[in-house]
C-alpha cells in the first residue's frame, strides 16, 4: 500500500527558511495525479497551501504566492515545499497529501518564531 512520507519540518525564526519533503513509500503513483501540501494551525481548519500535478502544473493559496515553491523530482514521486521568508503564522502541522487514492501524510510540525 502507498504511503506518503513527510520529514523537513521544525523550528525557525521568522524570516527564515524551511523545506519540506514528501515522498511515496510502498510504491509509485502513476497517472495523471494531483500533490500538495496543506497545513493546520491550532484551531483552525485545515488550508491548502500548494499544489503540483504529474505535468508540472502549480496552485498556491494567495497567503503563500511568491513566498513557497512547491516542486517534484526523484523515482520516488517526491514533493519539496521550499517555504522562504517565514512568518510566526506559518506555524502548523504540515500534511502532504496526493488525490489519488486519498492518501495523506502523517503530518510535520513547523513553528516560526517571532
Amino acid at each position: 500500500q502507498v504511503q506518503l512520507v513527510e520529514s523537513g519540518g521544525g523550528s525557525v525564526q521568522a524570516g527564515g527558511s524551511l523545506t519540506l519533503s514528501c515522498a511515496t513509500s510502498g510504491g509509485t503513483i502513476i497517472g495523471r495525479y494531483v500533490m500538495g501540501w496543506y497545513r493546520q494551525a491550532p484551531g483552525k481548519q485545515r488550508e491548502l497551501v500548494a499544489t503540483i500535478t504529474g505535468s508540472g502544473s502549480t496552485d498556491y493559496a494567495d497567503s503563500v504566492k511568491g513566498l513557497f515553491t512547491i516542486s517534484s523530482g526523484g523515482a520516488k514521486n517526491t514533493v519539496y515545499l521550499q517555504m522562504n521568508s517565514l512568518k510566526p503564522e506559518d506555524t502548523a502541522v504540515y500534511y502532504c497529501y496526493c488525490n489519488v487514492g486519498a492518501l495523506w501524510g502523517q503530518g510535520t510540525q513547523v513553528t516560526v518564531s517571532s
